[in-house]
């Protein structure tokens, strides 16, 4: 079984990544774990705590637990053609101490999710060059920008059409085959 951690990039509970983070799950392979690991809590990174040894707890519970994944799902908006403050922060405080990266080597995947035409393209790319220097095997196909998120879903969070459920389901495979070709 391979452990995935699943870092959503908007904090509204109800947000439509937090959604299609949950529908990912949902038809994810059986051969994947997964949980959503929260990033809200994170205070901001700042240096100097690392290196007086002072990180705040919050900093090493998110380390600790990210160590013990296989491979990331990164879920994320887009804000201002770029990703959310809040996704960037935890992955600069997931990438120090410096040489002490809890990323190195893990493989991911990225999905953007907007209420927008271009599906959070501009906060995919951006994630992916940040993804690139923290060592990360990206999985290239099928790219996966979701646009018109708010016909995506029904009440209850599930997703409204089947060929939304289709491309999830193909993204997760392909992302499951991905970790097993490069994990």
């Amino acid at each position: 079984m391979t452990a995935v951690a699943v870092i959503v990039g908007s904090l509204r509970k109800a947000s439509f990544n937090r959604r299609a983070a949950q529908a990912l799950m949902a038809v994810a392979p059986e051969a994947l774990r997964m949980e959503i690991v929260e990033i809200g809590d994170l205070p901001i990174y700042d240096q100097d705590l690392d290196d007086e040894n002072r990180p705040p707890q919050a900093w090493e519970a998110f380390r600790e637990k990210v160590k013990g994944f296989d491979a990331v799902l990164f879920v994320t908006p887009e804000y201002n053609r770029s990703v959310p403050s809040v996704l960037k922060n935890a992955i600069d405080v997931g990438s120090r101490p410096y040489g002490k990266s809890i990323w190195d080597r893990k493989p991911a995947a990225v999905m953007s999710v907007s209420p927008g035409a271009i599906g959070g393209f501009g906060a995919n790319h951006h994630l992916r060059q940040s993804l690139v220097f923290l060592n990360m095997p990206v999985l290239q196909q099928p790219e996966a920008y979701v646009g018109g998120a708010a016909s995506l879903f029904l009440d209850d969070g599930s997703l409204a059409k089947e060929g939304t459920r289709d491309f999830f389901a193909a993204f997760m495979k392909a992302f499951a085959d991905w970790i097993a070709a490069v994990g």
